[in-house]
């Protein structure tokens, strides 16, 4: 199994490395809006979530998101993001402002 990594700043060339083993090219990520952190790695967003949730993040502050580490491509598409009582119905995160904060926090992390 890939393994996960908890990130509250700029990840090793090691974790760099390591995040995308499961999935080869891009890296499946979870990330807490309201701590400024994420998790990368694994090969479901599920895993990343998880590791979240057991570090204190609350379910409706952490949203999923693929990084693609040699392009700096950011989707914001996951099953997980189906949440209508925050009103996003669909896979990918719909609000404008929520994506803009995700990518700011994932560029801020991972482009330093």
């Amino acid at each position: 199994m890939a393994k996960l990594h908890l990130l509250r700043g700029r990840p090793t060339e090691q974790q760099i490395a390591e995040m995308p083993e499961a999935l080869g090219t891009y890296v499946k990520l979870a990330v807490d809006v309201q701590q400024r952190i994420t998790v990368g790695g694994g090969g479901l967003h599920a895993d990343c979530e998880e590791v979240l949730l057991e570090n204190g993040s609350r379910q409706e502050d952490v949203w999923d998101a693929d990084w693609e580490p040699s392009s700096k491509l950011l989707t914001f598409e996951a099953l997980i993001n189906i949440r209508p009582r925050q009103n996003n119905r669909s896979m990918e995160i719909l609000d404008p402002e929520l994506r803009h904060k995700i990518e700011e926090i994932v560029r801020e992390i991972f482009e330093g």
